[in-house]
């Protein structure tokens, strides 16, 4: 099952430029169908490839997203069609019960992410998805899983339809659900503040330029606080960064704000912080070689970084820029 992310004005944009389908293609080094879906609404678009979008459609970042000021509303409409029919297909199919099952049993077992994607030779996104529900699992991938719970596949299929039939995964699924649910519908990110305090509206931004394009990082000393994104009320260890560095290239300008949670999962074609030490980070794209073993890269000079596993537990995912 493919992720779906917020409907975009990228076809739009492509035609006002005057350019192809398939100049975007080449741009993105993907194939003309990939960028007709993109271009839809129903395939995944990470934050790396929507930068290169605006800057090849010569355009602002914010502009590629449908919102009710300036798309037009069968635009909105059909995207959210696809995505209900798409989470009712997630429904039959069961995925919703599987993944809440796992994470479920993961945890009574004290496993982490990493733990289980290593040992099912998964990598850490792809797992990932599965818990959450968004991604099918072959017979094979399911063995894999359970012998990385130290569990025959008959018994842990037996366990999943247990804790089902007891209620015990509702609450796991309703987390879920209601992730997917803000990220899809604007509105809904913006009722979870009508009873928040003025300062828990607020977050905390970090970050002085350090040596060879790191940044410094001293969380006892805040630079400024400024509007926190709706994704991150309530996250406590969230936190911002000042994109004081020109090592990422031109893919952001230098006014961006990162903001960050450590708590979130970092996949293929992320912006993250890298702690190479205490107080002192570097900001990577992350990537995926063909061995799915995830790495991170910048630019001038270009530099890539293999992210073992526990480099992982060092990277902090950036989930919202502001520009």
């Amino acid at each position: 099952m493919e992720e779906i992310i917020f409907p975009n004005q990228i076809r739009m944009y492509r035609r006002l430029r005057g350019r192809s389908m398939q100049e975007l293609a080449d741009h993105l080094n993907v194939s003309l169908s990939a960028i007709s879906k993109i271009e839809k609404g129903y395939r995944r678009v990470d934050q790396e490839q929507l930068v290169r979008v605006a800057e090849f459609l010569d355009c602002p970042l914010q502009e590629l997203f449908v919102n009710e000021q300036n798309s037009q509303q069968e635009i909105v409409q059909a995207w959210r069609r696809e995505q209900e029919r798409r989470n009712k297909i997630n429904e039959k199919s069961g995925l919703k019960t599987l993944g809440a099952g796992l994470r479920q049993i993961r945890n009574e077992k004290n496993l982490t992410l990493i733990e289980v994607a290593e040992s099912a030779d998964m990598t850490l996104s792809v797992y990932h998805r599965i818990e959450m529900g968004q991604r099918e699992v072959s017979d094979k991938e399911f063995k894999n899983i359970a012998k990385a719970l130290k569990m025959p596949a008959e018994e842990l299929r037996d366990e999943i339809k247990s804790l089902d039939e007891k209620g015990m995964l509702e609450e796991i699924i309703q987390r879920n659900d209601a992730k997917y649910k803000l990220l899809s519908n604007p509105r809904g990110a913006i009722a979870a503040f009508n009873n928040a305090s003025p300062e828990s509206l607020k977050i905390s931004v970090y970050g002085n330029a350090g040596k060879d394009g790191n940044i410094i990082i001293n969380f006892e000393e805040e630079v400024k606080k400024v509007q926190r994104p709706a994704q991150l009320f309530n996250k406590k260890d969230a936190y911002a960064i000042n994109l004081c560095t020109r090592r990422l290239g031109s893919l952001l300008p230098t006014r961006s704000i990162l903001f960050v949670d450590p708590q979130e999962v970092v996949s293929v074609g992320d912006i993250a912080l890298y702690y190479i030490k205490e107080g002192e980070a570097k900001i990577l794209s992350i990537r995926e070689d063909d061995n799915g073993q995830l790495y991170g890269i910048r630019w001038n000079p270009e530099e890539k970084m293999v992210l073992g596993n526990d480099d992982l537990q060092n990277v902090h995912k950036v989930v919202f820029i502001s520009l």
